[in-house]
């Protein structure tokens, strides 16, 4: 068992609270590891719903965790103690989806992510008065110093990179670099309509403009994230939709608002196709003709693979193709309320928490 600090939520309406919790032992197939840092992500803030919230309390919340491997389950293989690591999503491995390559599909996806616990409803840590808090939040629970990790969803990086600044990789700018290159596949001379400009839409932008899209169009609502997506490859932005934006090979909609999730399909040409990311209560509604020869479709986790999408993105940062550090302004761990504030007003792209 390792006792360690973390930032526990116990409401939907609280703050973050800094508390001792103590962690079981890796399980035979779990790595421990010592947090370096971790990113503060919009699906984060899901526990600030009502319903979910008190579902959930007491849980530690994060998902984009980086850090060093300090213990290893029995039965862990290709990952020892002392290497550096990124944490990403939560699969089974075992389902028909994780073995045809596709993980973030997981048929227990929900179960592993969004539920704080085990598949089967279990956690592994407790609070100093002995009760149980979820740890198993997207697998992991970063926002700790130290967190579990099944061995299947880490990621060993090389120790001379930066590695409190990697943790972001996991979740958000994957979903973002990946919805473009995974799944939209887009081809040199294509165009994209980007909506939103958070950290999931300019890991698309830069994912764009190294596809060698031809047009990339994003729309947001602060004008200092148009100026962002502009340095970082946007050739054209928007504080709102106008019938300058039509005929779009494709569109990313990150934002779960129904009236853009609407824009991102009615901007697209005859046979463009639109992918939805966005996490929240927006609906999608739709004549069945306004989809005559489109698609559209929604993506978890940019439909990536980690263990082999991050390692690209990461060499894709090197050659200076993907300088997704120009997002982060990073917070001491014990300053994760103001990193929330921030991060909802839009103060900061993404914030990272630094144990």
């Amino acid at each position: 068992m390792t006792t360690t600090r973390a930032m526990v939520l116990r409401g939907f309406d609280r703050g973050f609270s800094l508390e001792d919790i103590t962690l079981d032992g890796p399980r035979p197939d779990e790595v421990l590891v010592a947090i370096a840092g971790a990113g503060m992500c919009h699906t984060d803030m899901l526990p600030r719903d009502p319903e979910m919230g008190a579902a959930l309390a007491p849980i530690v919340l994060g998902h984009e965790g980086s850090g060093v491997v300090t213990e290893v389950g029995t039965a862990v293989t290709g990952i020892r103690p002392g290497d550096h690591v990124l944490l990403s999503f939560a699969s089974c491995g075992a389902c028909r989806e994780c073995l045809q390559g596709g993980p973030a599909y997981c048929e227990e996806f929900e179960l592993r992510n969004v539920s704080g616990g085990y598949a089967d409803g279990s956690t592994s840590a407790v609070d100093a008065e002995g009760q149980p808090v979820r740890n198993r939040w997207f697998g992991q629970s970063s926002f700790a110093r130290h967190a579990v990790a099944a061995q299947r969803d880490v990621v060993v990086v090389d120790p001379d990179l930066p590695l409190a600044l990697l943790g972001p990789l996991g979740c958000g700018l994957q979903t973002g670099a990946g919805s473009v290159l995974n799944e939209m596949r887009l081809a040199p001379g294509q165009s994209i309509a980007v909506f939103g400009a958070g950290p999931v839409g300019l890991a698309a932008v830069m994912a764009a403009k190294l596809a060698g899209a031809s047009d990339i169009v994003v729309v947001d609502l602060l004008q200092s994230r148009l100026e962002m997506a502009t340095e970082l490859g946007a050739t054209r932005t928007y504080q709102a939709v106008t019938d300058e934006v039509r005929g779009m090979d494709f569109s990313l909609e990150t934002t779960a608002v129904e009236k853009v999730v609407g824009d991102a399909i009615a901007v697209l040409g005859r046979r463009g196709k639109a992918v939805l990311v966005g996490v929240g209560a927006g609906m999608l509604t739709v004549h069945p003709s306004q989809l005559a020869g489109r698609t559209v479709t929604y993506t978890l986790e940019g439909g990536a693979v980690p263990k082999v999408f991050l390692p690209r993105l990461i060499e894709f940062w090197r050659d200076g193709r993907f300088p997704f550090d120009r997002l982060i302004r990073t917070y001491p761990l014990d300053d994760i309320d103001a990193a929330e504030r921030d991060s909802l007003s839009g103060a900061t792209i993404k914030p990272v928490l630094l144990p």
